[in-house]
C-alpha cells in the first residue's frame, strides 16, 4: 500500500495545484456568503474527486486488472491517451498565454462570484475537480494505478482517501484560514491570489507538460510490459 501511495502522490499534488479554482475560492472568501459558499466549494471539490475515483474502483472490482489482462491493457491505453491530452492542453495553454506586458485574463464568471449561492459554488467545484480535463486525467490515472495493484478493498479505499486529501489541500487551507484566522488571513489570501493570477499560464503549462510526459511514459511502459 505504501508504494502505491508514493506512486500516486505526484498526481495528487498536480491536482492540488489548480490556479483558477484556488483563485475562485479566494474570491468567494471575500464575498458576502464567504463561510457557507467556501464550505460548499470544498465539499464539491472532494465529491468530484471521489466520484471519479469511485467509478474507476467500481469498474476495477468487476474486472481483472492484473498485468497482461485485457482490462489492464485498456487501462494503460487510457493512460497513453490521457498523456496525449495533457500534452495537447500544455501546447494550447502556452500558445494562449498573455503577451509580455499584457494583463492575464480571468474567466468572465469570476466577476459574479459575489452573487453565488452555495449550490452554485458546490457545482462549480465538482466541475473543477471531477470534469476539468487536467484534473480528470490525473485522477483517472491515479485511480487506475490503485486498482491495478490489486489491493484489498479497505486498502484501495484508504489509498484513494489519501489521494483525495492531498489533492484537496490547496482548497482546504484557504477555507480553514478563513474560519479560524479570518482577519489575519486576508493579506495572505490576497498575496496568493495575485501570484496565481500572474503565473497561471506558466504553472499550468509546466504541470500539463510534465504530467503529460509522465502518463505517456506509464502507458508505454505498461503496454510494452516494462
Amino acid at each position: 500500500m505504501g508504494s502505491v501511495i508514493g506512486n500516486i502522490l505526484p498526481e495528487a499534488v498536480a491536482v492540488a495545484i489548480s490556479p483558477v479554482p484556488i483563485i475562485a475560492l479566494i474570491l468567494m472568501l471575500f464575498s458576502k456568503k464567504a463561510g457557507i459558499n467556501s464550505l460548499a466549494f470544498l465539499f464539491g471539490w472532494i465529491l468530484g474527486l471521489a466520484a471519479v475515483g469511485g467509478i474507476v474502483m467500481a469498474i476495477g472490482s468487476t474486472q481483472n486488472m492484473s498485468a497482461g489482462s485485457g482490462a489492464s491493457t485498456a487501462g494503460y491505453t487510457l493512460k497513453l491517451l490521457l498523456g496525449a491530452l495533457l500534452l495537447f492542453l500544455a501546447i494550447r495553454n502556452w500558445r494562449t498565454r498573455p503577451k509580455p506586458g499584457e494583463q492575464p485574463k480571468m474567466p468572465a464568471w469570476m466577476s459574479n462570484i459575489d452573487s453565488f449561492k452555495p449550490v452554485k459554488a458546490f457545482g462549480l467545484a465538482v466541475l473543477f475537480s471531477g470534469i476539468n480535463p487536467k484534473n480528470l486525467a490525473l485522477t483517472l490515472s491515479a485511480a487506475l494505478d490503485i486498482v491495478q495493484k490489486g489491493l484489498a478493498t479497505g486498502q484501495t479505499i484508504a489509498t484513494m482517501i489519501v489521494f483525495i486529501a492531498v489533492a484537496s489541500v490547496t482548497i482546504a487551507v484557504p477555507v480553514l484560514l478563513n474560519l479560524f484566522m479570518k482577519d489575519r488571513s486576508a493579506r495572505v489570501l490576497n498575496t496568493w491570489k495575485e501570484w496565481l493570477t500572474e503565473n497561471n499560464n506558466t504553472v499550468m503549462f509546466v504541470l500539463l507538460l510534465v504530467f503529460g510526459i509522465l502518463l505517456l511514459g506509464k502507458g508505454i511502459s505498461g503496454l510494452s510490459g516494462g
